[in-house]
């Protein structure tokens, strides 16, 4: 395992990776004591690729069929030198855990003030 770090607008945030992942290139000379890597590029710009994932999740799983009153999204993040941040897997699928919660009674739905509304 390496240590790498990126830039962001709260200051540098260093990340340990693989690495034995495509992309990673040292920086530093090899034998340093905890060497940490510089990586191009921007903290934001890498997790831009799961932010639109979640996005995405959170758009088809808000839809008026389903309408939950709350949504939670998880996944875990892996950073790449290359690919920025993507959905990490487990075992040999991709991990995304959707939880969908209802808490207003069978037959009633919320109207846009937050009001119960009777089945129609």
């Amino acid at each position: 395992m390496e240590l790498m770090r990126w830039e962001s607008d709260e200051g540098p945030v260093v990340v340990e990776v693989d690495s034995r992942d495509p992309g990673f290139r040292s920086v530093a000379r090899r034998g340093e004591d905890g060497e940490i890597h510089e990586v191009e590029g921007r903290f934001e710009s890498a997790l831009n690729n799961v932010r639109g994932a979640a996005i995405s999740a959170l758009r088809t799983f808000r839809d008026r069929a389903l309408d939950p009153d709350a949504i939670e999204l998880e996944f875990g993040v892996k950073l790449s030198a290359v690919a920025g941040a993507v959905i990490a897997r487990t075992a040999a699928e991709g991990h995304l855990t959707v939880k969908l919660t209802w808490s207003r009674e069978a037959g009633s739905r919320q109207d846009g003030t937050g009001q119960a509304v009777q089945g129609e």
